[in-house]
Formats: C-alpha cells, structure tokens, sequence
C-alpha cells in the first residue's frame, strides 16, 4: 500500500513539474512558473527514494505503468481531453507490466 502511494505521490509531483516547463515553453505563461515546477521535481526525486524496492532501476522500472496511467488522468482532468479506449487499454498493459516488476517471484 506504501508503495502504491508514493508512486501515486511521484506521478503527480513529476507531472506536475514537467507542466510547468510545458506551461513556460509551450502555453506561454511566466518564467516564475518554473519554480513550482523545479520544487515539485525535487519532491518527485526524492518520493521514488521511498520505494520498497532493492534495485533503483526496478522501483524506477515499475514507476513507469504508473505514470502512464497518471499521466492519463491528468489528460483528463486538467487538459480536457478524455483518453480513448486505445490509451486505457495501453495504460492497464503498463499497469499490469508494474506489478509483474514489483511483486514478481524473485529467486
């Protein structure tokens, strides 16, 4: 459950931080918009230390579904654009993909 909210938190935290880069760049808005966004990539960095994970590149690995997924959401619910059936049916194959990382056997 731990892990599950972390990721969740770290989706939104580097989503969040990338927006902003995109809000400056893209839409136009204000330099100042790149502070939120820095802080908020800090808090996504250190969210992904909390992983119960042994391996970085697997905590990272598995991360990967889940932002897929988050970054759907944010399709959704922040830009107005509802995902498709083809991008809910790729964002469950990642989501799937993640807990086979996470809580595969390992030997």
């Amino acid at each position: 459950m731990k892990t599950t909210l972390v990721y969740i938190g770290a989706a939104i935290a580097e989503i969040a931080g990338c927006f902003a880069f995109w809000g400056w760049l893209r839409l136009g808005k204000p330099v100042w918009w790149l502070i939120p966004g820095l802080l908020s990539l800090v808090v996504f960095a250190y969210a992904l230390t909390l992983v119960e994970a042994n391996a970085a590149g697997r905590a990272y690995a598995a991360y990967g579904g889940v932002y897929i997924a988050a970054s759907l959401l944010w399709l959704w619910a922040i830009e107005s654009v509802r995902p498709d059936r083809w991008d809910i049916t790729g964002a469950a194959i990642c989501l799937i993909g993640a807990g086979v990382i996470l809580v595969g056997p390992r030997g």
